[in-house]
């Protein structure tokens, strides 16, 4: 049989790529120029990188999709083109593996009317890497991945690296079969125990392609940057004689806005100022092309990886105490009752008087300073009760205009001096922290309000209202609660959703009603049209004061930048539109990412500190109702689940997802029941944490 019959003969068993014929058939000029020849003559069809004999209607059946979810017998798939995801069950997974671009036919009679179920009928873009954690199985040792810890990838022998069973590792796959059991892995990185939060983040990072070491061409551009000359400081607005001062956590290093607060007969004078690393990161360097691909600064427990190098985060960039720097400052009119009536931007070079922090500010507002504490703050000690007056006015407007305070149940996690994770405290925003929240509130919307009744090209902070479907889900919940569920309207308005939060703010039902609302709302994304912020019932709203930390901020204060500068709309539109449509998308993705690694993290380092209390009893409230059992949320924010088979024999009896019974003794649990639990088990590596229930 000739070669391009063979090749022919697999094409049509089933859809291949052209490295897995070479791989079957051997040979891979013989096959390349087979496969060149078929498609000449028309017997072979290309699509999304697979060949399709001509002759078969896969290939016009077939929907581009990337394999999102596997469980252990089932899976995900996303279409490229958008729509409901694909249900693939086991037998249609043809080994894909998470990751994968895939091409899917669905099937025309799904067993649950309505959805849509397929199979795979090629892996057109195999994912190599993946990270998790090692087994030893009968001599051999395999990978679990942390997506799909239910699979199990061979390892080869000769290519182990010395790995254990236990060990967090990465591994590239060195060969793919047709099913799971015939993939074949290789180890290229050994992080260390997957019992130990540290390594099970590093593995995290490697997994995302984080890193806190910059490429040498975005580091040596740095290295050639300096302290403010004369020559910056021209065209400038001198403020470095105004009272302008920081307000961040002790350790914060990357401090990128600072405050000044004057009281005026018409009311307030507010400035918001805010670094101007857009001096610095130009269109075009080494820098502006790394912090675009990083995205955003990622934060976890006592760790940064940042988006630009220490050089321009800690030092050039950064509003230190005492230091001459490059500032964007916001300037604000405010009347008697906290309205903004005028504001302007300048480009301006200020000289911070002290590094404020959360806590001390909150001794001195509450009156508990030392001599020593109201000596550092002497310079800027008159602006303190303004702060208040203005923040507490500004409050009021917030709740008239229905803008909604989620309690978000953040974690402070505490670790020893090898990284460990030692304690767990639920975080607590003090008056200070919430008066900085609310002027750089005020500084975001005057950005966005400049750029859209101008016309100009802009990074957005969009936040659209919530989905009527899931609004729905949200109205069965708080009726099984026994909480008022009737709207006005088919989406609830700020005002009666901030009425519901208040409401169940400090009862047991707090987190999680807050939960299911913050769940029922459209996820905050980056887009380069105005549409408002539905949550902050804010009309016009963007990101202008982490520049540091984040690059859309970076990106409005180079577009802003061009525009004080004079700049007319006209050339402004022709240098940024298609720059704002690029930086919203990839800020976006990159915040998304980030967030996900920043709960992963979290995650592990909490089953970390739970592992060193295992047996021992503590107090939570019901946090969730599932099939899988009762999620117990404790104090600290830890949260772990008790799994149905350790409540009763059978299925359990779910009522809306608030409450739980055992059919056979009639026990039940509803959401935000105070329980006691005991800590029986933890999986570091997946941030997982199981209790056992006990008795009343």
């Amino acid at each position: 049989m000739s070669i391009r019959s063979k090749v022919l003969r697999e094409i049509e068993k089933k859809p291949r790529r052209l490295k897995e014929l070479k791989e079957k058939l051997g040979n891979d000029k013989k096959v390349q120029r087979a496969v060149e020849e078929l498609l000449a003559k028309g017997r072979i069809c290309q699509k999304q990188g697979a060949y399709f004999a001509v002759k078969s209607r896969m290939a016009e059946e077939a929907l581009p999709c990337t394999l999102v979810k596997l469980g252990g017998s089932f899976g995900f798939a996303a279409q490229n083109a958008g729509g409901p995801d694909v249900f693939i069950p086991s037998r249609g997974l043809s080994g894909a593996l998470p990751g994968d671009g895939v091409l899917v036919r669905l099937y025309e009679k799904p067993r649950v009317p309505g959805s849509l179920e397929g199979e795979v009928l090629a892996v057109t873009e195999p994912r190599q890497a993946f990270v998790g954690t090692v087994t030893e199985e009968n001599g051999r040792l395999y990978l679990a991945p942390d997506e799909c810890p239910s699979l199990r990838i061979q390892i080869k022998k000769s290519a182990d690296g010395g790995a254990q069973n236990g060990d967090k590792a990465a591994v590239e796959l060195l060969t793919r079969g047709a099913d799971y059991a015939e993939h074949r892995a290789g180890v290229a990185m050994r992080f260390g125990s997957a019992g130990e939060a540290k390594q099970c983040v590093r593995a995290l990072l490697y997994s995302a392609g984080l890193s806190r070491h910059f490429p040498e061409k975005v580091k040596a551009e740095a290295r050639k940057l300096a302290e403010p000359q004369a020559a910056d400081l021209k065209k400038r607005t001198d403020l470095r004689h105004w009272p302008i001062f920081t307000i961040d956590s002790a350790h914060t290093k990357d401090i990128d806005d600072a405050i000044s607060l004057a009281v005026s007969e018409a009311g307030y004078e507010l400035g918001v100022h805010i670094a101007d690393v857009s001096h610095y990161v130009r269109p075009g360097s080494e820098l502006n092309k790394e912090a675009l691909r990083r995205g955003t600064s990622v934060y976890y427990a006592d760790s940064v990886i940042p988006m630009l190098p220490r050089q321009l985060s800690n030092g050039l960039c950064s509003l230190n105490e005492g230091a001459d720097r490059l500032a964007f400052s916001c300037l604000m009119q405010l009347d008697a009752k906290g309205q903004v009536k005028s504001f302007r931007f300048e480009k301006t070079v200020i000289r911070s008087r002290v590094k404020g922090v959360y806590s001390e500010l909150n001794a001195l507002l509450e009156g508990a300073a030392d001599d020593a504490l109201q000596k550092k703050y002497a310079d800027v000690a008159e602006q303190l009760p303004a702060m208040r007056e203005l923040y507490e006015k500004r409050t009021a407007l917030r709740r008239q205009r229905g803008g909604i305070e989620l309690e978000s149940g953040e974690a402070k996690l505490l670790l020893d001096e090898e990284g460990r994770c030692v304690g767990v405290e639920k975080r607590r925003r003090g008056l200070t922290e919430r008066m900085i929240e609310e002027f750089m509130l005020l500084a975001n919307g005057c950005a966005a309000r400049l750029a859209r009744e101008n016309e100009l090209p802009f990074v957005y902070r969009v936040h659209e209202e919530p989905d009527p479907e899931r609004v729905e889900k949200l109205q069965a919940l708080l009726r099984a609660c026994g909480l008022k569920a009737q709207f006005a309207g088919e989406v609830p308005t700020q005002p009666e959703l901030a009425a519901l939060l208040d409401s169940t703010r400090g009862t047991p039902l707090e987190r999680p009603v807050h939960t299911a609302v913050l769940r029922t709302m459209a996820k905050a994304k980056y887009e380069p049209e105005p549409k408002g912020h539905y949550g902050l019932a804010l009309a016009d709203y963007a990101h202008f004061t982490s520049p540091i930390r984040r690059y859309p901020d970076l990106a409005i204060h180079r577009i802003l930048s061009d525009w004080c500068a004079g700049v007319d709309r006209g050339e402004v539109k022709k240098r940024y539109e298609k720059f704002a449509a690029e930086a919203s998308g990839e800020s976006s993705a990159r915040e998304v990412a980030a967030m996900q690694l920043e709960r992963a993290a979290e995650g592990c380092y909490k089953a970390e500190y739970m592992g060193a209390h295992l047996g021992e009893t503590f107090g939570g409230i019901v946090s969730g109702v599932t099939r899988q059992g009762l999620y117990v949320e404790l104090e600290n924010t830890v949260e772990g689940l008790v799994r149905t088979d350790t409540l009763c024999k059978g299925e359990p009896e779910l009522t809306e997802g608030v409450r739980w019974r055992d059919p056979l003794t009639g026990r039940q649990w509803d959401l935000g029941q105070a329980v006691q639990v005991k800590a029986l088990a933890v999986d570091v590596a997946l941030g997982h944490v199981d209790f056992e229930l006990l008795e009343d």
